[in-house]
């Protein structure tokens, strides 16, 4: 073992070894070769490069370097085509907070069986003269990106739940072909910097909260004022007050 493997049980290393081809002999040399091809782009600012960072693209794409390269300048590309999205992009930035507060997105306290965490986001809770639609979707983008550090999650990956039941025409119109545009490419990139099958999107038509799955598995987690079974905001904000990539300028 590493120390970028640092932390990680026995059985999550076992796992990213069988599942994600994670080999700790040659954990470095993998990384130097993602790294050697930054230089293939010189049209992409590559803020950020350790080796953790770029781990965490290798594991997405199971080792796999150059699919991991082309993941990485895809995540820096968009950042660099929508640089207004990521001013000031830290947990305490007016909207993101705002967003935050109001449970966009949700985040449940604890992981499903395959040891996931898991996000909610109830679309007709949008309230349109509190939140924009931009700055929910940094919310997300933030709570992913910080999730995503955790290694853990790396391996396991998570998963994004939109219950879309009761969303309102009113609402949807505020939903504009380059505002979806922005939201899918930018999930795209994110869910997809969890291990291949495991950074999952699932919409549900329904309440799904009525869910056998979902219902059982919010009886068995804690309650918040705001959310059924969701981590305490206040203290979820306190985990995200620094800027992320140094892109919180």
């Amino acid at each position: 073992m590493t120390h970028l493997q640092t932390g990680l049980s026995p059985e999550t290393i076992e796992k990213a070894r069988l599942e994600l081809n994670e080999n700790p002999d040659v954990l470095h040399q993998d990384i130097q070769q993602v790294r050697d091809m930054i230089i293939t782009r010189p049209d992409i600012g590559f803020l950020r490069t350790d080796d953790a960072f770029i781990l965490r693209f290798l594991r997405a794409r199971k080792f796999h370097q150059t699919d991991a390269f082309r993941l990485l300048a895809q995540y820096f590309q968009y950042r660099q085509l929508n640089l207004d999205m990521f001013k000031n992009f830290k947990a305490d930035d007016p909207g993101i907070k705002r967003a935050l507060t109001d449970g966009f997105p949700g985040v449940l306290e604890k992981r499903d069986h395959y040891g996931r965490k898991i996000l909610l986001l109830f679309a007709a809770n949008w309230d349109q003269s509190r939140n924009s639609f931009t700055d929910i979707l940094r919310a997300i983008l933030l709570s992913l990106e910080v999730l995503i550090e955790d290694q853990e999650l790396q391996i396991n990956g998570f998963i994004l739940i939109i219950d879309w039941s009761n969303f309102s025409f009113k609402q949807a119109s505020k939903l504009t072909p380059s505002i979806l545009k922005l939201a899918i490419e930018g999930l795209q990139v994110q869910l997809i910097t969890a291990p291949t099958g495991r950074g999952s999107l699932l919409q549900a038509n329904g309440s799904c909260r009525k869910r056998h799955g979902l219902r059982d598995l919010l009886a068995t987690v804690s309650s918040s004022s705001h959310w059924p079974g969701v981590v305490n905001r206040g203290q979820w904000e306190l985990r995200l007050t620094g800027p992320v990539d140094g892109a919180g300028k």
